[in-house]
This record gives C-alpha cells, structure tokens and sequence, in this order.
C-alpha cells in the first residue's frame, strides 16, 4: 500500500480529520487509500502556532486516509481561502497542489516505519513488531481508552 510522510503535528490532524487538504509543490495521478506516516521532525513552531501541545508519535505510520482529488491552485488568494482546510503558514502558501482527503482512520497502535519523499510503497504485513510490544500498547491504549475517556 502506498504511503506519505507529513511532518507532525499535520500528521495528526489528517489523521483526525480535522485537516482535509495536504498542500505539496507536486502533483500526483495516485488516488485511493494511503498510510500516514509521521516522520522523526517534529514542526515545533507550527504545534506552537496551532496550541497542539499533545504528545505526537514519530517515526511510525499512524494512520491511514483517501485521497480523492487534488486540486491545482491559481492564485495566493485561494490557498488562503482554503487555510481551514490545510492549515499551512505562510512558508508553504506557494504550494500550488492540494491533495483533497476523506476517510480518515487513527491507528491506535503505530507501525513503526522510516519515512521516504513522496508516495512510497509499503507492506505493513513484513513490519517487523513483537508480539510483546503490540499486546503491550494495546492493554495501555484500551485502559485509557475505557477509564480515562468514559468518565
């Protein structure tokens, strides 16, 4: 399945789906479902900028999305009107393609992968995870999920 890097915390918020266009200077013919991989680099100044101050995964796939269309830009003036949708700062306004995204899907568990430029391809299937560390997270992850975030 292909796969794209997104530097955090944009990562997080496709995955969330709160961020619904990914801005990039290149465009693709690619349509369908993809990884979200959230590289090591964390954007300090843009979690700054967003009042993100949650702890983010790195160096792992964290989630998956569909890419339905991507959307060529004309003008400063559009990118702009879409910021609620990307939410880019000024450095990345002179992006001209907007990947359009639906469908998105948190892994609770993260795949822990490095990252490549663009799409790459990638067989969660040959990941090498133990057994240890998956039943691990996923006791921590369902005990917040049921005490913490019931109550």
């Amino acid at each position: 399945m292909k796969c794209l890097s997104v530097s955090q915390p944009f990562a997080n918020l496709i995955v969330q789906g709160k961020k619904t266009i990914e801005l990039r200077k290149w465009n693709t013919n690619f349509r369908g479902e993809f990884f979200v991989h959230a590289p090591l680099k964390i954007r300090t100044k843009d979690c700054k900028r967003l009042k993100i101050n949650e702890e983010l995964v790195t160096g792992a796939i964290i989630g998956k999305v569909e890419l339905i269309d991507v959307k060529k830009y004309n003008s400063k003036k559009e990118i702009i009107s879409d910021k609620k949708f990307h939410f880019a700062d000024k450095e990345f306004q002179n992006n001209i393609y907007g990947f359009l995204l639906k469908n998105p899907k948190f892994f609770r568990v993260p795949i822990p992968c490095k990252g490549k430029l663009g799409f790459f391809e990638i067989d969660v299937h040959q990941k090498k995870i133990s057994k240890k560390e998956i039943i691990s997270e996923i006791i921590d992850e369902e005990y917040r999920y049921q005490w913490i975030n019931h109550h």
